[in-house]
């Protein structure tokens, strides 16, 4: 079958048109559970099929894992290798331009990418230095404050000024140790392409047609940096619906500014759900119609109906949990579904507690998303460290972090000198070590033994640096691990379990076999040092985990990072007024915030395929009192004949149960008639 008969075969009119509209400016507002991903696919697919070369198609999303699964169907769809196509997310994209092109902004192009940790670090490090006291120190309010300021969501008021001075010490830190933060990912080419348009004129050369994912999601420097790079041939998909990530400053707006800077773009509307039952389609309209800020569009299914939606109201929190857990057991016999069927769905993380503990109880796998990610754990960074100083020596967040673990007798006093001297001299920490071991013994800032300590941690870096050529990665930092002995010190570390100590060496072990397993996939044409550290540094959790380990368990999470998956039964817990509207939202964010929690509700409704709970305590322990909980305003919005109040489960008295038991041994105990 040729591609052209296949999309007439498996699109509907308006997703065939969005696939095969490829000049000019395109608006694909895409419903939820409306086949977006397959019209993407479709499209690029297409484009390739017409002649388009892949050198000249961009394609932005979110995640790694949305663009592997582009990149999958495409290859599915054509049975061609996509060497020349850019799928990529905004991140990545910038990481590749900086690489590129870095070194006009005044950087090295060997440059370290912090994530939060380092970031936190480097924070820390500069308010040292300039005698902020630790409680001044809110390190995750700065962190934000720094981002806001960073990308232009916020400028420096009255109450914020105390932070100036720390905010430019922290950015003249990143650039002497030749490092970036995320929001420089995408500022940075921003700020590349404004200084520098012969640059961005290469680029534009080079990628004719441009596509992004999830657009109701980009920020206002994503938006730039998308409109900056395209002329006309542009499209972008989206759902004003599904926008709820205003707190990391993305705009659903940019839909709106989209319309005025591409004049004569064709606006395309998904409105057929393959996903959900017409009974949880009208109830998500019913609530999402309440909202007055969006494009008007009613999602339909051919499904059929299905069950009504099911609300029950439990006495607490604990109630509410042994409620899912029994229906979660019940539902699973009664259809035969397994555990990775049910989603369960919370406005907050806080509301986890009891969940597991009813789950725990019940013998009910689950998997909790969000938990500490492989390459947060200690042991994991400080290996990952040893790598970013190898790759980077000016790297002095993470040469602060291995420069004495495993313990290598430089103390406190040491770093003090080293970093008196690279003040001093206005240099990183390990050019200023150099200085110290370059400098005649009587003029030395530090004893003879720690003078030789240094000797051995510039030997043993510099010794390694064969792991920059790109070949054999995973054995060389096994060998490096050796070298350090690092299970000696874990067990030095945990001297009352020798356990745990070898569960933290498995743990190193699992990212030395993981590296092993990238570098030996033909997929991957630089395996250097530098690609899998940039690769580690932007992939998140969900991307790192390839699912496997979590099959056949419930799926526990935030409404949040539910968005963009679907459940055969879905859960949703806690719709009540100060959770579904959140508090914070109501007291501070005003009309604006109230509708984008209707949409996260929307998202929830709508992440439900054949069955829909929800939940909504009466009373609810908060500052170990238990309160009073109003229902959340947004079930209210639910037309009320789609719901149906579900009864809690009839207590048997004894003579009942003792009657159903002797009914169950009986049937036990009658002789089975073999068929025939």
């Amino acid at each position: 079958m040729s591609l052209e008969e296949d999309l007439k075969n498996e699109l509907n009119p308006q997703q065939y048109r969005a696939v095969t509209t490829i000049d000019g400016p395109i608006l694909i507002i895409a419903g939820a559970g409306s086949g977006k991903t397959r019209v993407i696919t479709y499209r690029i697919a297409n484009m390739l099929e017409k002649g388009i070369p892949q050198s000249q198609i961009l394609a932005l999303t979110f995640t790694n894992k949305a663009a592997k699964e582009m990149e999958d169907r495409i290859k599915q769809l054509t049975g061609k290798k996509l060497q020349s196509l850019t799928i990529s997310t905004f991140h990545a994209f910038g990481v590749k331009i900086l690489r590129q092109d870095i070194d006009k902004l005044g950087y090295r192009t060997n440059f370290s990418i912090y994530d939060e940790t380092d970031r936190y670090a480097l924070i820390k490090e500069t308010g040292r230095d300039l005698k902020f006291t630790a409680e001044a120190l809110d390190l995750y309010k700065i962190g934000v404050l720094f981002s806001d300021i960073k990308t232009g969501r916020k400028q420096f008021t009255s109450d914020a000024d105390q932070y100036k001075a720390l905010y430019t010490g922290y950015q003249e830190g990143l650039k002497l140790f030749n490092a970036v933060d995320f929001d420089d990912l995408i500022t940075l080419p921003i700020r590349l392409f404004h200084e520098h348009p012969e640059v961005l004129q290469e680029y534009k050369n080079r990628y004719r047609y441009i596509m992004v994912d999830e657009f109701q999601d980009t920020s206002h420097q994503q938006y730039e940096l998308m409109h900056l790079l395209s002329d006309r041939n542009v499209a972008v998909v989206g759902d004003d619906d599904q926008s709820i990530y205003s707190w990391r400053g993305a705009d659903y707006q940019n839909i709106i500014n989209f319309e005025k800077d591409f004049p004569g773009m064709q606006e395309i509307r998904l409105e057929q759900n393959y996903r959900s039952t017409g009974t949880i389609l009208a109830a998500a309209n019913g609530v999402i119609r309440h909202n007055t800020n969006r494009k008007d569009k009613e999602l339909w299914s051919g499904n059929g109906d299905g069950r009504p939606i099911e609300i029950f109201m439990p006495e607490n929190e604990a109630a509410e949990a042994d409620f899912i857990a029994e229906s979660i057991q019940g539902i699973c016999a009664e259809e035969k579904r397994k555990y990775d069927d049910f989603g369960v769905l919370m406005r907050a993380n806080t509301q986890s507690r009891p969940i597991e503990e009813a789950f725990l109880e019940a013998n009910i796998p689950y998997v909790m998303s969000g938990g500490t990610s492989f390459f947060e754990r200690k042991e994991i960074k400080d290996v990952i460290s040893y790598l970013r100083v190898i790759s980077n020596h000016d790297d002095d967040v993470n040469l602060l972090r291995i420069i004495n673990t495993p313990r290598r007798g430089i103390g406190r006093a040491a770093i003090e000198a080293v970093n008196n001297v690279a003040d001093a001299m206005g240099s990183s920490l390990w050019e200023a070590i150099q200085t110290i071991l370059a400098a005649p013994l009587e003029n030395c800032p530090v004893s003879a033994s720690t003078r030789a300590d240094f000797e051995e941690f510039v030997s043993l870096i510099d010794n390694f640096k064969t792991m920059l050529s790109g070949k054999g990665l995973s054995k060389k930092v096994r060998s490096l691990v050796d070298e350090i002995q690092y299970l000696d010190y874990l067990i030095a570390e945990n001297p009352k379990s020798e356990k745990a100590a070898r569960f933290k060496m498995m743990n190193v072990e699992s990212l030395i076999k993981s590296m092993e397993q990238w570098e030996n996939n033909p997929e991957n044409p630089d395996t250097s040092l530098y690609a899998y550290l940039n690769r580690i540094t932007l992939l998140s959790r969900d991307d790192l985990d390839d699912g496997e380990q979590d099959k056949g368990k419930v799926n526990l999470m935030t409404v949040h990072a539910s968005k963009g998956l679907e459940f055969p039964v879905v859960f949703i817990a806690g719709a009540e007024e100060g959770l579904m509207p959140h508090a914070r939202a109501v007291e501070e964010g005003g009309d604006a915030a109230i509708e984008e929690e209707r949409r996260l509700f929307y998202v929830a409704v709508t992440r439900a395929r054949d069955r829909l709970f929800i939940s909504s305590c009466l009373h609810r322990r908060k500052m170990n009192a238990s309160v009073e909980c109003q229902t959340s305003r947004f079930l209210d919005e639910i037309p009320e004949h789609l719901i149906t109040y579900h009864e809690p489960s009839k207590t048997v008295d004894a003579e009942e149960a003792h009657e159903l038991l002797q009914n169950m041994l009986k049937n036990l105990a009658r002789p089975r008639v073999p068929k025939l």
